[in-house]
């Protein structure tokens, strides 16, 4: 048994809980992808591709490393009864077991911290990325009045609160991403750092056919 995957998602069920609607609101109205198919990639329990379902018609793939993790987010998506439209994968966000151009979606809240090569994982990202599909990844509370909340009842839960929220974080701000993103050969893409948290968002181009003369 994983103990962390247990304990992340105690977390995620807790103090996080009101963060995921909001951040799911958000990645809607900035993406307007409402069907289709949709990776929540180091998806944990999967807290927020299921509320991003709840609020689309969206297909949502859960994928996480932990095997543990899938087991919990297997069991929210009955609990939720979202079987239908909801379903996980074991794997990992540096070799996404999907193929080329198969999802419309993808999105992330705190994984891209902990990928161990990230030129790797958003050049995976595109990959799987459909022609005019989109990606929302980064973290963040949703807007600053969650994260008062949340730093309040984490505190309380935690000694090390903020230290642990801070650290992994520190070194990935906007223009590190940038150096990132240009050298995955992704060059049309906006980064947000606000009270929303910092977000990378960026579209696969659809192919333009070419027009042939008469």
């Amino acid at each position: 048994m994983n103990k962390k995957a247990y304990e992340f998602d105690a977390i995620a069920n807790g103090p996080f809980f009101p963060v995921y609607p909001v951040i799911a609101q958000q990645i809607k109205d900035k993406t307007k992808i409402l069907s289709g198919r949709c990776l929540d990639i180091g998806s944990g329990g999967g807290h927020l591709g299921l509320s991003l379902a709840q609020i689309t018609n969206l297909e949502v793939v859960l994928l996480d490393k932990l095997e543990d993790a899938i087991d919990i987010a297997d069991r929210r998506v009955n609990s939720w009864g979202l079987s239908e439209r909801a379903s996980t994968l074991l794997g990992d966000a540096q070799q996404i077991p999907l193929q080329d151009n198969t999802v419309n979606l993808c999105i992330s809240r705190g994984s891209v911290w902990f990928w161990e090569d990230q030129k790797k994982g958003f050049e995976e990202i595109y990959r799987v990325l459909a022609n005019g599909g989109m990606a929302y990844i980064g973290g963040g509370f949703g807007n600053e009045e969650l994260k008062k909340q949340v730093d309040k009842k984490m505190k309380g839960h935690s000694s090390e609160w903020p230290k642990s929220r801070n650290q992994p974080v520190e070194g990935n701000a906007i223009q590190h991403f940038i150096e990132v993103l240009y050298k995955a050969g992704i060059f049309n893409f906006e980064i947000t750092d606000d009270e929303r948290g910092i977000w990378v968002i960026f579209e696969k181009p659809e192919i333009q056919e070419e027009v042939k003369a008469c």
